[in-house]
């Protein structure tokens, strides 16, 4: 149980964060220096906050804002932790503004994103383009399109004149990513029931899967999977997954396209399968409980509680858990006995890049906004 000795390290701190009192203040010209968990990308400091809110262990963080001259990092969201809560050094520094994770104050897990970033490029992570009229049109229709998170938009002035005008429809995961699975004795696993719940205005249908079916080749990414069904809600929130072939032996669900042929080939221990985008396929997949399957790292937290079952109505009652790991009462390490680790992953849309380009206009889609506002989106 090497995997937990480490996470145990990392829960003893992520639990200090429920203790703490909702802090929402944002310092200004302040940086906290070290204690750093790593580094990702945002358009400001309130995207920043929501990635920090997001990651399991992140407790506060230091946004570089664009107004920084110390070098090239605008737009690095730093996201750190320590095991009181609080930052260990707080130090002046103009162009940075520092804050704490929003996760003891109710945080929406689907945050509204309005704000547009004028000058500001989202580059990468593209699946289309096409060409709109100017910046609301594109983020309509990245706001129609539900594999769009976000877009950058080229406006008239744009050097280049060929890709004026020109609308770019981008990708990040909206669907918990969990990073390793494997088989570990004496362990279960599962999905919290709310978090992967779609909304129910498509139709029920039955998901179509192939058994002992591999698709070769036409790889797109691969990601890991609990079960074929699993695989199957991943292809389906990628834009570009025209089909799916999950390994069983080591959970890989590989993600395809190919919008020509599929070439059909038997083989034991791979399912393969077709998306469901315009229907809701049986979702009880995320109701059966994994035995001997461990979802590593993403945790939260943990609590000590008497079986697998508890653990999962815990993790379906806890907002900011996705997916859980109960580790069982016979287990040979006594000091992880009875423990249920709450887990988590950043599914906020989430740029893999920004940078300041001249004539540009980025943004999010409004989908988030409409659960609390009427947003015109025609």
């Amino acid at each position: 149980m090497e995997t937990h000795l480490i996470l145990g390290v990392l829960l003893s701190i992520c639990s200090l964060s429920f203790s703490q009192e909702c802090d929402q203040q944002l310092l200004e010209n302040m940086d906290f220096p070290g204690s750093g968990i790593k580094f990702v990308f945002s358009p400001d400091v309130s995207h920043c906050q929501q990635l920090c809110t997001q990651h399991p262990a992140c407790l506060f963080f230091t946004f570089v804002r664009a107004d920084w001259t110390g070098d090239n990092r605008h737009f690095y969201c730093y996201l750190k932790t320590t095991p009181s809560g609080q930052p260990n050094l707080r130090t002046p520094l103009l162009g940075a503004t520092s804050g704490f994770s929003l996760k003891n104050c109710n945080a929406d897990p689907q945050p509204c994103l309005p704000q547009l970033y004028h000058n500001v490029d989202f580059p990468g992570a593209d699946y289309r383009s096409l060409f709109t009229a100017d910046y609301e049109e594109c983020q309509r229709a990245c706001t129609q399109d539900h594999g769009c998170q976000f877009f950058t938009f080229v406006n008239v002035g744009y050097t280049s004149e060929n890709i004026r005008y020109k609308c770019h429809l981008k990708f990040s995961w909206a669907v918990p990513i969990i990073p390793i699975v494997q088989r570990k004795m004496y362990v279960v696993s599962g999905f919290s029931e709310p978090a992967h719940t779609t909304q129910g205005s498509k139709p029920a249908c039955k998901g179509k899967l192939f058994p002992s079916t591999d698709i070769q080749g036409n790889d797109l990414v691969t990601v890991r999977a609990a079960s074929p069904e699993h695989c199957q809600t991943l292809c389906s929130a990628h834009p570009d997954c025209t089909f799916f072939t999950f390994v069983s032996n080591n959970f890989n669900c590989q993600l395809k396209e190919n919008k020509k042929e599929m070439v059909f080939k038997a083989g034991a221990g791979f399912t393969s399968g077709l998306p469901a985008r315009f229907c809701q396929p049986d979702n009880s997949w995320i109701q059966v409980a994994l035995e001997e399957v461990d979802f590593q790292y993403s945790d939260i937290r943990y609590e000590l509680m008497d079986d697998a079952h508890t653990c999962q109505m815990t993790c379906n009652e806890d907002a900011n858990c996705q997916f859980y790991t109960y580790v069982k009462a016979n287990t040979s390490d006594i000091e992880y006995r009875r423990r249920c680790y709450l887990k988590r992953a950043i599914t906020m849309p989430a740029p893999p890049k920004v940078t300041k380009v001249t004539n540009a206009v980025s943004g999010f889609q409004l989908r988030n906004c409409m659960r609390s506002a009427p947003v015109t989106v025609a």
